[in-house]
């Protein structure tokens, strides 16, 4: 069926499972409050939390936690949150597109960083949430989203996963191929809101694994290929299937900001040519982060003011603009702490070799994805020499940094990567048996492990 019609809105052992809750001295949260010095490079830096410094013992802040006494309680490797950071993004984002765009939804990608205390968080903040599989789903619905505030996405969705959507009542469900219509609409036992994605044919400039909005990507309807005019030929036939919306989102960490316009106008003539009066046009995510000091991406601000004038010079005033902001939500707002292990020349490389790596951040062996990192107990001591940081796993790619400026590095050192706050949880594995690291927001001077440790007896959780 198709049509528009409105909608209402102590350190822990890997053989130890036991939760942690810390509360750091009271001066911790004191230090917080003060600002930072303008000496200060992790305050000067857009890739460390917004709410982080060094403190007056030269130690790395984050959140107000010493980020030494941190890991002597929680252990390492550790994925370190500051929760005001997150918390200022989501209202950051809500303001922006309220600014610009007057009737705007914006949603957390919750594939950045999936765990209950994040959804909580961001509903707290008056986020609605998307989700791309049962498990997701799961998740936000446990952690108390109004179902009609959830998204349902997925290239490729079960109907196991499709009949949870059902049932839970999910707000939309975005349709992303002609058999999954043809399964959502076959499973539905009354109307389902739904949106179709479309795929614009627009490459960004990022890496190709996250690019998805190129024709012969394996996401949407191609509109190069006439699938998207398919699709609403299909809909016409679907009985439960009530078609609101257009989606598109055309890639991640994106820092040109022209591509969205040319994707959002593509879309809009897609409308005109089918004669569409789309309720929601949803405009994806993708905005950049920093990973390194150097690093400017463009402002929350500058992109809701894009978006929103391009959604309404090919669309008019009529639609809702959805926006499902994920990595630019939590990605600077985590880091991750890990112990140094051993060091040695290999070569004419120094190898600084640490208690994690690719089971714990998978994007430097995925994407190439470049990150820096300092010492926690003297973040703003120059460098003496570049080393290559390395992980524990028996492969030779496990390589987090690949030429990282320090100070000499002696096992036992604490050495924290800056902006790992999305896609490390979210992507971590137990490749060569090794415990996922916990998870810890620090607000305050407080800090609370929101995802326990994983323990060496979990791993055999599971075996039948």
């Amino acid at each position: 069926m198709r049509g528009f019609s409105p909608k209402t809105q102590g350190f822990v052992s890997p053989g130890t499972p036991v939760a942690v809750t810390m509360l750091l001295m009271p001066a911790k949260a004191e230090k917080a409050e003060k600002a930072k010095a303008p000496s200060d490079p992790v305050a000067a830096s857009p890739a460390w939390p917004a709410d982080s410094r060094i403190n007056d013992r030269g130690h790395l802040e984050v959140g107000g936690c010493d980020l030494v006494e941190l890991a002597s309680e929680v252990g390492t490797p550790a994925y370190v949150y500051a929760e005001k950071d997150m918390r200022d993004r989501a209202r950051e984002y809500l303001e922006a597109f309220q600014r610009h765009g007057g009737d705007t939804e914006v949603l957390f990608a919750s594939k950045s960083f999936p765990c209950l205390a994040s959804y909580r968080l961001f509903r707290e903040e008056g986020l609605s949430v998307d989700v791309a599989s049962g498990g997701e789903l799961s998740m936000a619905l446990e952690a108390g989203f109004d179902p009609s505030r959830i998204h349902m996405h997925g290239n490729n969705k079960s109907a196991d996963e499709v009949r949870l959507a059902l049932e839970s009542g999910v707000g939309y469900i975005v349709c992303d191929s002609a058999d999954e219509l043809r399964l959502i609409d076959g499973l539905a036992e009354r109307p389902q809101d739904v949106l179709i994605r479309v795929t614009p044919g627009i490459d960004p400039d990022t890496h190709q694994y996250i690019s998805t909005g190129g024709s012969g990507s394996k996401f949407g309807f191609d509109l190069a290929t006439g699938e998207a005019a398919r699709a609403l030929e299909l809909l016409d036939g679907c009985a439960n299937l009530n078609l609101v919306g257009l989606h598109a989102h055309i890639g991640s960490q994106l820092f040109d900001l022209d591509s969205y316009e040319s994707a959002i106008a593509a879309l809009g003539e897609f409308s005109r040519e089918h004669s569409l009066q789309p309720e929601i046009v949803n405009v994806g995510g993708g905005l950049a982060i920093a990973y390194l000091d150097e690093q400017n991406p463009p402002s929350v601000d500058e992109y809701a003011a894009l978006k929103c004038a391009a959604v309404r010079k090919a669309f008019g005033d009529a639609p809702r603009i959805a926006v499902e902001p994920g990595r630019s939500l939590v990605g600077s707002a985590g880091v991750t702490i890990y112990r140094v292990g051993t060091t040695k020349q290999a070569g004419d490389r120094r190898i600084v070799a640490v208690d994690g790596g690719m089971s714990d951040n998978l994007r430097p062996m995925l994407y190439d994805a470049r990150y820096q990192a300092v010492l926690a107990d003297r973040p703003d001591a120059g460098a003496s020499e570049e080393v290559t940081v390395v992980g524990k796993h028996c492969e030779s790619g496990d390589v987090l940094i690949e030429a990282a400026p320090l100070p000499e590095v002696a096992p036992g050192d604490l050495l924290v990567v800056a902006a790992t706050g999305a896609y490390g949880h979210a992507m971590a594995n137990n490749y060569n048996g090794v415990p996922r690291p916990p998870v810890v927001f620090c607000s305050g001077g407080e800090a609370r492990v929101v995802v326990r440790r994983e323990t060496w007896q979990d791993l055999s959780g599971r075996d039948a």
